[in-house]
């Protein structure tokens, strides 16, 4: 049942691949769960597991992080919209697992954010009562998860100078000041799905992108490795559909209600690059609200919507045009310079993979629970659930399997593990904190401890150069494939780097792409 660690460490990579290619070709009887999703639930699935000394495989139609996991607020929520709707389970642990990213298992992709939402003429003295009653719960919230106030400081009245500060353009009509919440906001939501796949292949599981499981029961996988067009099956005692909101097409039985969350991108200098999130109440609604978050590479993204999309699940979901409008109207109630449609320069959607309840809620009023269910043919799946609690999921499934196969294993340990680029972890205990002096600060924000790494790994010349003008370096694109496990020119731009959510960024960044992948035999 012990797994072995691989030759390669952390490192994910396509030489990497090949010999775990070749392992699941000789039809081996010793594999104890396959995982089928590489988004953060099956990344999440596959550390648990394989910490507590389970040999796993992972498999992932497109690559790591592909589908929902990348197109998120990239918040570690706090949990505070569900206590307003009495949903006081989801709210604790929320909180508690956003603790415990911020402290222990990612501290250096992860850091405090203030939101701030301002006391004007935008909101009605019902949601400024309730906004502030919300934030001391939230308070309460964070010190119930023993979270300290060094991570996440407690909420608190912001005078008119100090939210300018924060939020440079938030409307001045009647302003008299903010309240102003600390949440936890990720560096990227595709770099922690990252983070943890390399993780848990340090301490030996398999990461396969590019596998396309055809069919799947409780114990075989048909799968394509889409790279050499070769088919295979493969057995396990035991395996997990963690495919989020395509979960159906390995379980016909499985309802998902998919929810749409668009988000628009825009330059930050036009909002005066805030350091804080603007927090923007809907009209009518004291549940949902609008963000204008500062993010990396000079931009911010507002969002996010909440609707309904029923249909044929694309790989890819497309914005509608209708969402754009939607959130352009509604931030503008809350600025003093107000935006057009020719300010967007970006925009994403992702799908949420809410569980088909029955009656007539709004996708907004649908629980973000998850579930556990299991097939007639043995197949586990486990649907919905909110991303900050993909450590508490994992802990559960895994508990649940090795309950209904009766498998032997050691306790969950996740709770304390550090992921790969953290201080903590056994790569990087002695990479001393002067060994960071010098190098550009968004390579340190990226890697943590491990940026040395990816400056002394570099091959390419001009390795610090900047990509495409933008605060992102030629080593970060070398990295990615190298030791990130991308084999693609999307997978460097569009997950690994999210050059590629802006199309003219992307555009010129694709020689460096190009120029890597020939450099390493991938182009």
């Amino acid at each position: 049942m012990t797994t072995q660690r691989s030759e390669f460490g952390t490192a994910l990579n396509a030489r990497r691949r090949a010999q775990d290619i070749e392992y699941l070709q000789s039809d081996p009887e010793d594999i104890d769960m396959i995982v089928i999703g590489g988004g953060i639930t099956g990344v999440g699935v596959a550390l648990d597991a394989v910490t507590r000394g389970l040999n796993v495989v992972l498999l992932e139609k497109h690559d790591l992080g592909f589908g929902t996991s990348r197109f998120s607020s990239k918040l570690a929520h706090g949990g505070l919209r569900y206590l307003a709707k009495l949903e006081v389970g989801i709210a604790y642990h929320s909180a508690c697992e956003r603790g415990i990213l911020m402290e222990v298992n990612a501290p250096h992709l992860i850091h405090k954010l203030p939101q701030v939402t301002i006391l004007g003429a935008d909101t009605n003295i019902v949601q400024k009562a309730l906004i502030r009653m919300g934030y001391l719960a939230g308070d309460m919230l964070r010190i119930a998860a023993r979270t300290s106030s060094k991570t996440l400081p407690r909420s608190r009245f912001a005078n008119k100078q100090r939210t300018l500060e924060l939020v440079p353009t938030a409307s001045r009509e009647k302003l008299v000041g903010s309240w102003v919440n600390f949440d936890g906001q990720m560096v990227d939501d595709a770099r922690i799905v990252t983070a943890v796949a390399r993780t848990a292949a340090g301490e030996g599981a398999r990461i396969l992108t590019y596998t396309a499981v055809d069919s799947a029961t409780g114990e075989v996988v048909t799968l394509t490795d889409t790279l050499s067009g070769k088919s295979m099956t493969v057995k396990a005692k035991c395996v997990v559909n963690a495919t989020g909101v395509w979960a159906g097409g390995l379980d016909k039985d499985i309802k998902i209600r998919p929810s749409r969350g668009t988000h628009i991108i825009l330059d930050s200098e036009l909002f005066g690059n805030p350091t804080g999130a603007l927090t923007v109440p809907l009209p009518g609604s004291f549940s949902r609200y609008l963000f204008i978050l500062p993010e990396q590479l000079g931009r911010v993204f507002i969002g996010l919507t909440d609707e309904e999309t029923p249909g044929e699940i694309p790989d890819v979901p497309p914005t509608p045009e209708e969402d754009i409008q939607f959130i352009i109207e509604n931030i503008n109630r809350a600025l003093d310079k107000k935006i057009s449609r020719k300010d967007v320069i970006g925009a994403f959607t992702g799908l949420r993979p809410l569980i088909d309840q029955g009656g007539n809620a709004g996708t907004a009023d649908v629980s973000r629970r998850h579930s556990t269910i299991e097939a007639d043919n043995g197949l586990i799946s486990i649907v919905g659930g909110k991303y900050t609690e993909f450590r508490l999921m994992a802990e559960e499934i895994v508990d649940e399997v090795l309950s209904r196969r009766n498998l032997p294993a050691s306790g969950c340990v996740t709770r304390n593990f550090p992921y790969v680029g953290a201080r903590a972890h056994r790569e990087f205990r002695d990479v001393r904190p002067e060994q960071l002096h010098g190098l550009p600060q968004s390579l340190v924000e990226r890697y943590g401890y491990e940026a040395p790494t990816v400056v002394e790994a570099a091959t390419l010349s001009q390795p610090l150069a900047k990509v495409a003008g933008l605060d992102i370096t030629r080593a970060e694109f070398e990295y990615a494939v190298t030791h990130e496990g991308a084999l693609t020119e999307g997978d460097i731009l569009d997950r690994r780097t999210r050059v590629g959510l802006v199309e003219k960024d992307r555009v010129a960044a694709a020689p460096v792409a190009r120029e890597v992948l020939q450099l390493h035999n991938l182009g």
